[in-house]
């Protein structure tokens, strides 16, 4: 949802399930000593609780920050034009007041406020529901509530705050097969957690047809099948060998023998998949897309080698001209021939007119890297797990240069995911390392091209931006075009982890540089009006952002 108002500051707020963000502006003459916002939120319910939005700094004469700063915005306002609510709930209606703060510390004054009445969505929609797991083991929130400690060595706990809506939203679609009218065909990569295999065998129980496709090649068949075994599915299972990666994530629900939805995204079966790095789960209610990927799955069951998965996709599953009519959500699956597909998304993401997010689990392959390196106005945003992927070190060294390059036009935010080092520093935890040992923090794969337009394109599902996922891998996108929901709950969980992630790389770099973190402390709130300037510097990213998130002034 998305609401905008004016006012002496120009507010625009977005929100997705678990997430409102705002874009605040004003015109450059009326910040002279302005030392930030005061967002104050009050919750539309009867007896609705009021309450100021927390600052995680604050001004050094009153009170030097450290972790465990929570004051007021009112006390300690928010310096930057851009911010975000993380503790809000799904399908509650909020109003909030942002007021400009001048003064002094200690004394501020607090001008007009703007005020924005905005809803939050719910995960579950009529056609698209869309599940995002915390993906917080690496934050201060996980080691305040549960210690350095792994989340098995915590308990059900620590899994139920990790997974927030992604494990629920799976098992309340696998239990959408009530008895023997409906069917699910699953094509998973990693069958590693038992759970969810033990609820799609508590749907066969039920009386419902179920069928498992698992990739059975010789490095993950047994990994899969001691899962696969200890859930007593063996019998529902079909092996697919014959793959060059059996990639896909994704259920097929059936009712009376007629494909009527599908649940697809990046979430494997597994403790890191579903507790650790960041994935989505998206189901779509809508038959056609439905009956596309159960004729999808129809052709992987028989194993098929990749020429022949190649010819059928292609025969069916054609590329649509990009810009062209089509409807609202359309399918693409893999492998495909060549670099037509691959070349289609390239493509796509360089038709952003105002802005670009994307995610990228594996780095940023050659053939992507040109899409960020445009100094032109256009904000582009990426969230890496990693700068590259594999090779030697001389061709990563070039790569990481290539990307680095890249990031430095001001238009452009990057950051990689990591996580705090620091051990009780200034009130500071170490936190986790992460519950996987290949990918940690990023594994979501999706593109956000102009999220906050009339007309936004919401890109989402297993394939990781590289020319081999899609022309040899089994893998499948969904391209959703017009949707302001599915886009506005994407763009505030990508900004949410992006902020997240961005500060513990701002630590990294100061270790790989200094070599340690000795002396490291958070940086204090600026006492004068100085840290307006670089929003309104054109050469400066924050330029770009205050301009993009409140799509008003110059």
């Amino acid at each position: 949802m998305r609401e905008r108002e004016l006012g002496e500051v120009v507010v625009q707020a977005v929100s997705g399930t678990h997430v409102v963000i705002f874009g605040m502006n004003m015109e450059q003459s009326g910040t002279s000593g302005l030392l930030g916002f005061a967002i104050q939120r009050e919750e539309l319910v009867q007896n609705g609780e009021v309450e100021w939005l927390r600052s995680s700094k604050s001004f050094p004469s009153i009170q030097p920050t450290t972790a465990h700063t929570k004051l007021r915005s009112i006390d300690a306002p928010f310096q930057a034009f851009q911010w975000a609510d993380y503790t809000v709930s799904p399908g509650r209606d909020y109003r909030y007041r942002i007021f400009p703060m001048t003064g002094q510390p200690g004394s501020l004054q607090a001008g007009d406020p703007t005020v924005v009445d905005i809803s939050t969505e719910v995960s579950a929609g009529a056609v698209h529901s869309v599940y995002f797991n915390r993906a917080a083991i690496a934050s201060q929130a996980y080691s305040g509530r549960f210690g350095p400690n792994h989340p098995e060595d915590v308990g059900g706990e620590a899994f139920e705050w990790l997974a927030r809506d992604l494990l629920s939203g799976m098992l309340v679609f696998v239990a959408r097969a009530a008895d023997e009218r409906f069917a699910l065909h699953a094509a998973i990569y990693e069958t590693r957690y038992k759970p969810v295999l033990e609820a799609l065998r508590q749907a066969h129980l039920r009386g419902a047809h179920v069928r498992i496709i698992y990739d059975a090649r010789p490095q993950d068949a047994e990994r899969n099948l001691e899962v696969i075994e200890g859930a007593r599915v063996k019998g529902l299972t079909i092996p697919r060998e014959n793959a060059k990666i059996m990639h896909n994530k994704f259920i097929v629900l059936s009712q009376d023998e007629t494909p009527i939805a599908v649940w697809t995204g990046s979430t494997n079966l597994s403790n890191n998949a579903l507790f650790g790095q960041l994935n989505v789960g998206h189901a779509i209610d809508d038959g056609q897309t439905a009956r596309a990927f159960f004729d999808y799955w129809q052709q992987l069951r028989g194993d098929p080698e990749r020429a022949e998965l190649r010819q059928w996709t292609e025969a069916n599953n054609p590329i649509p001209p990009l810009g062209g009519e089509h409807r609202e959500t359309i399918e693409f699956f893999s492998p495909q021939s060549g670099r037509d597909e691959f070349r289609w998304f390239i493509d796509l993401a360089e038709s952003a007119r105002e802005a670009l997010f994307m995610t990228f689990p594996f780095g940023i392959v050659k053939d992507f890297r040109p899409v960020f390196d445009h100094d032109d106005g256009v904000l582009r945003f990426a969230l890496l797990e990693k700068y590259v992927n594999g090779g030697n070190a001389a061709s990563r060294a070039k790569a990481i240069e290539e990307i680095k390059r890249a990031r430095r036009h001001p238009n452009i935010g990057m950051t990689l995911g990591g996580r705090v080092f620091l051990d009780h520093v200034d009130g500071w935890m170490r936190e986790s390392s992460g519950i996987g040992t290949f990918v940690n923090w990023v594994h979501t794969k999706f593109m956000l091209v102009d999220p906050l337009s009339e007309d936004p394109t919401t890109v989402s599902g297993s394939a990781n931006w590289s020319e081999p996922s899609m022309n040899q891998n089994d893998e499948n996108m969904l391209v959703i075009r017009g949707n302001q929901r599915v886009a506005d709950i994407y763009l505030t969980e990508f900004m949410r982890i992006f902020s997240h992630h961005r500060f513990r790389e701002s630590l990294a770099i100061q270790l790989e540089n200094q070599g340690s973190l000795d002396g490291w402390r958070p940086r204090d709130l600026d006492e004068s009006d100085a840290w307006v300037a670089r929003h309104y510097d054109s050469d400066q990213e924050p330029f770009f952002r205050r301009n993009y998130f409140s799509s008003g002034l110059g």
